[in-house]
């Protein structure tokens, strides 16, 4: 483990004001990386938030949290928890990673938080890598994941994927570090498990370093990826405008810069669920574009319709899959997405989950309803209106949730409130004169 503790001290700038939220399930890895990091806490001076999610899959999962918010207390670290009681109808493990990142980066953004540490270790880029290789993705996609990843206001650091999960466990052995059991992670009808149990044992045994062979090649991947985005930005705007991309000049394009173009209008639209893209998915875009009928149409996941129309090629959503809601707000609302809105008397909370309206500053009733085409709000602290079908591609919204996901506004229409999202210019501070509070959870 050494090479992690060099990592840290080399790579990674700490300081006494810091504040570093970690993601941590309660099992090997991620008490090792909390245990690690706790000493450079102790060190150094940062703040260390635990940010914890039960996924409510196992009955376990409650004395586990009980434990590690034990540990936190003992050790002077923030302990931040959330419990999933209610789950889609996606695939699971997409969901879980949804949930989990949306957690983590609300609470960067709460905190103010310098990095998002997660324990992602040499074995688990192993599996990534092999996995999307037989699956097909992006050049980028098959590079796994990246050590650092700087999302501007924050870094994403995960120091374990230099080492193996047979190191880690040898290091918690050796400090005693108490760790939860996962007993599914032996289940060979999970994906995973099946690469876990059976390929990265032959590859370990051909070769006892091959997860720093993985990683070079993902870095190698992620090289190229880079610079070939590069050259695909240059010209992004060129061939794609106004939502259509236009088929004439982009055919003139190579095909790799075609291939990113591509991917990168797709990412805009699916955000986090990009990994539900294929490569049968972007073949058949091509073979549209490559079509002598002037018009036709691909239907990709969650909705997402593809249309040429001679010279154009949009991307847009199946407007008959869902149904349209308006529901008036008086005391509680059962959403359609299975949330509730609540009129509530008092709140401590000043998150977008909690908002404060002047009665006096709209015009009731408020209602909630669905999206429609064309809505915009005056989000609180920026400038001008901006549209929600932005707001969601910027705040990695679902595809599968933007169609149901709740909009409040007043009478005229004016957008008051994305709940969870974003909050519009009426809301109000604590300290602030205001006569109605809403809720949503």
């Amino acid at each position: 483990m050494e090479e992690v503790y060099n990592f840290i001290k080399k790579d990674i700038e700490l300081k006494p004001d810091d504040i570093i939220v970690i993601g941590v399930s309660g099992g090997p890895d991620s008490m090792a990386l909390l245990y690690i990091m706790n000493e450079f806490k102790n060190k150094i001076g940062f703040k260390i938030v635990c940010a914890h999610v039960n996924h409510n899959k196992r009955v376990e999962s409650e004395q586990e949290k009980i434990d590690l918010e034990n540990y936190c207390k003992e050790n002077d670290i923030i302990f931040e928890y959330i419990k999933i009681t209610k789950w889609g109808d996606d695939n699971f493990h997409n969901e879980a990673r949804s949930v989990r990142y949306n957690f983590f980066e609300e609470l960067v953004e709460n905190y103010g938080a310098k990095y998002l540490m997660t324990a992602h270790q040499g074995d688990d880029l192993m599996e990534t890598i092999l996995m999307r290789i037989v699956r097909g993705s992006t050049l980028k996609g098959y590079s796994g994941f990246s050590r650092i990843v700087d999302k501007g206001d924050y870094k994403i650091v995960r120091p374990l994927i230099t080492v193996t999960k047979d190191e880690i466990n040898r290091f918690d052995e050796e400090h005693n570090i108490k760790y939860a059991i996962d007993e599914s992670n032996n289940e060979d009808h999970y994906t995973r498990n099946r690469y876990r149990h059976t390929v990265l044992p032959f590859l370990k045994n051909e070769e006892a370093n091959v997860h720093k062979k993985f990683l070079k090649f993902s870095e190698t991947l992620l090289e190229n990826s880079n610079y070939i985005d590069t050259e695909a930005r240059k010209v992004f705007n060129k061939v794609f405008q106004n939502g259509a991309l236009e088929v004439d000049k982009f055919i003139q394009l190579d095909h790799v810069i075609q291939t990113k173009i591509i991917y990168n209008i797709l990412e805009r639209i699916y955000g986090d669920d990009l990994l539900i893209i294929g490569d049968a998915h972007v073949e058949l875009i091509f073979d549209l574009i490559k079509s002598n009928k002037s018009n036709s149409v691909v239907h990709l996941p969650n909705n997402v319709i593809v249309i040429k129309s001679y010279n154009e090629l949009t991307f847009s959503f199946d407007e008959d899959e869902y149904d349209t809601y308006e529901i008036e707000i008086e005391r509680i609302v059962n959403l359609p997405n299975g949330k509730i809105i609540e009129r509530v008397e008092d709140s401590n909370d000043t998150s977008n989950y909690t908002i404060r309206i002047n009665s006096s500053e709209v015009k009731l009733p408020l209602y909630v309803r669905n999206r429609r085409d064309g809505d915009k709000m005056e989000v609180k602290g920026m400038n001008g209106r901006k549209k929600i079908s932005d707001i969601f591609i910027n705040e990695k919204i679902k595809i599968s949730d933007r169609n149901t996901w709740p909009v409040v506004l007043d009478s005229e229409e004016n957008i008051v409130w994305l709940p969870g999202i974003k909050k519009s210019k009426f809301d109000k501070k604590n300290t602030e004169e205001y006569d109605i509070i809403l809720r949503y959870y």
